[in-house]
């Protein structure tokens, strides 16, 4: 499967965004799909997942209560929705797709990644 991530850019603290991915190639309800991020000098961290039937999200402790994950599988898409952003949300967000919910926050489980969005905070 392919996966495209948009919607990335500059916002001020306190800001939303609305990421998207939009995957392509293969069946997209078949697959488990996630957000990671990748601030500059860290590792890439587990950000959100989401069930193939789009039920019962995880989120990181660092984004509980103010990002939303969701799918659409009638548009092969998912989203990340990001209110109250911080700074310390800076980072490259990708999406990844993946067969199993088991671990669904380790990113060497996932076998599918998109490009990757910017997203910068500003202070």
């Amino acid at each position: 499967v392919q996966l495209q991530a948009s919607g990335g850019g500059l916002v001020q603290t306190g800001g939303s965004l609305r990421l998207s991915c939009a995957a392509s190639g293969r069946t997209f309800s078949n697959y488990v799909m996630g957000w990671f991020r990748q601030a500059p000098g860290k590792e890439r961290e587990f950000v959100a997942a989401i069930r193939r039937n789009g039920i019962w999200p995880d989120y990181a402790n660092s984004v509980q209560g103010r990002f939303t994950i969701s799918r659409d599988n009638a548009k092969n898409t998912v989203y990340l929705q990001m209110n109250s952003l911080k700074p310390e949300d800076t980072a490259v967000y990708y999406c990844a797709a993946k067969s199993s919910y088991t671990d669904y926050d380790r990113l060497n489980t996932y076998a599918y990644w998109g490009q990757g969005t910017q997203v910068t905070v500003s202070s």
